[in-house]
């Protein structure tokens, strides 16, 4: 049964991303020091632009977890980029040059209207202004039986999570501390979601953790 997940990192004092993000810097201060469990590994390389050497490690799952299976990914805005406010006359097109990694139907939550973005290896960009239930019913439509996840960033999963449709969420916490920026369990609302650990991984520089959604 297709569900919807996200795999996310987070420093120890539970950031994902760090203080004074900009539009040239959306990690902010510090922010790219996540990441580099993932950057280093051979399944990361490959699927983004196709550079060869690299680490396998115990991390090596959960990196080829984040887009396998993965028939449609959900994001924000931010995560897209291009800045806020009304798309411009020559639009932005991603961080991710002509050919990103994602290989399926993408959907950009948006508040501005913008026709599909279509590019090389079977990524197009739809933006979707109706919301986050809008969004995971497109999402959804075009997946099939594979999953559907979440690439960011922090207020996106924090609406899935407090609207109770988010399905598994594996956190990859590194033993770093970024004092400030975007934190990852904010604005949840009451009932304050229920989840349940089911796998903890521990690599080189990270732990991973797996968490399923918990019947209220």
């Amino acid at each position: 049964m297709s569900k919807l997940k996200v795999t996310v990192t987070m420093s120890l004092d539970g950031f994902v991303a760090g203080p004074n993000q900009t539009e040239r810097d959306p990690l902010g201060a510090g922010g790219e020091q996540l990441h580099q469990w993932l950057v280093s590994l051979k399944a990361f390389r490959e699927t983004h632009g196709g550079e060869e050497g690299g680490e396998v490690n115990a991390s090596t799952p959960i990196a080829e977890e984040i887009l396998g299976n993965v028939g449609a990914t959900i994001m924000g805005r931010n995560m897209f980029g291009g800045g806020p406010g009304p798309w411009s006359d020559d639009p932005w097109q991603g961080y991710w040059g002509n050919n990103p990694p994602y290989h399926h139907p993408v959907f950009v939550l948006t508040h501005h209207p913008r026709e599909p973005l279509e590019l090389e290896g079977g990524t197009t960009f739809h933006f979707v202004t109706e919301g986050i239930d809008a969004a995971l019913e497109q999402a959804k439509a075009v997946s099939g039986d594979k999953d559907v996840s979440i690439g960011g960033g922090a207020n996106v999963v924090q609406q899935y999570l407090a609207a109770g449709l988010l399905d598994e969420i594996v956190l990859s916490v590194v033993p770093i501390l970024l004092g400030g920026g975007a934190r990852l369990f904010d604005n949840l609302g009451e009932p304050t979601p229920m989840l349940r650990q089911v796998e903890a991984v521990d690599a080189p520089g990270v732990t991973h953790i797996r968490y399923v959604r918990e019947a209220s």
